[in-house]
């Protein structure tokens, strides 16, 4: 089960429920597989609603990795994922939103 207050998010693959959070090491490799130096352009491309499929997948595949998956995109390319590109870009959108919203009180 996901707990928010760690940043984490829930994302069923192929039946089963994934458990996804944005650690520093998973930040890194993100802003690597993105090509900048920052993880701040892909927070606004979301939140300005220009983000391509491939910066949904390289997410999913950053949190995925955070939360102790060994795989890589390629294994993602013929999974089935609850909700689609849709259900990707939300979870995508909730993560950064986790890992960026400083914890309640």
């Amino acid at each position: 089960m996901a707990n928010p207050f760690a940043g984490e998010v829930t994302l069923t693959i192929d039946g089963r429920a994934h458990v996804l959070r944005l650690t520093l090491g998973a930040l890194a490799e993100l802003e690597t597989a993105m090509g900048t130096d920052s993880i701040l352009a892909l927070v606004e491309r979301f939140e300005g609603g220009q983000f391509s499929s491939r910066d949904v997948l390289a997410l999913v595949v950053a949190g995925l990795r955070g939360g102790g998956w060994q795989g890589s995109a390629a294994d993602l390319v013929s999974a089935d994922i609850d909700g689609g590109l849709q259900g990707a870009a939300r979870v995508a959108a909730s993560l950064l939103a986790h890992a960026f919203t400083p914890p309640p009180p």
